[in-house]
């Protein structure tokens, strides 16, 4: 992948990855690439310096999280100690809570894309949880 900083011909800069630079050299010549402000496709490749990360730019795995780590972190807490994990038959259990088939209780668990979209589709009240995966305590 490779990230340029493109400019249109009314001025409007703007970022985009491309898989190669060939295929940025395609899709341009094809008109497939356009600016997101005023939709032209007259776009060229802006003078940008390369980005090159160092050791200092990484954080380290001890570090104290962030305040947005921190409340992912307590609403994972919430959510384990508050309801039950199904698993991957949360699609399943969901739908029976929703139907009345089974007791209704607070649930989480994995379900794919089209399982979710099924259960969003059908009225069944489902949300995506954003979890980290879980420090180590120091």
């Amino acid at each position: 992948m490779i990230k340029y900083t493109l400019k249109c011909d009314n001025g409007h800069r703007f970022d985009s990855w491309f898989a190669s630079s060939e295929a940025y050299d395609s899709l341009t010549a094809a008109g497939r690439v356009a600016c997101i402000d005023c939709g032209s496709a007259a776009v060229e490749k802006s003078l940008m310096a390369p980005n090159v990360s160092t050791d200092k730019d990484l954080p380290t795995l001890t570090a104290k999280p962030d305040p947005k780590e921190q409340a992912l972190a307590k609403m994972r807490d919430h959510v384990e100690n508050n309801a039950d994990y199904v698993g991957m038959s949360f699609a399943k259990e969901a739908r029976d809570i929703h139907d009345g088939t089974a007791p209704e209780r607070a649930i989480y668990g994995e379900a794919n894309l089209k399982e979710a979209k099924a259960l969003i589709d059908d009225g069944v009240p489902v949300a995506p949880l954003p979890f980290l995966p879980k420090r180590k305590a120091n």
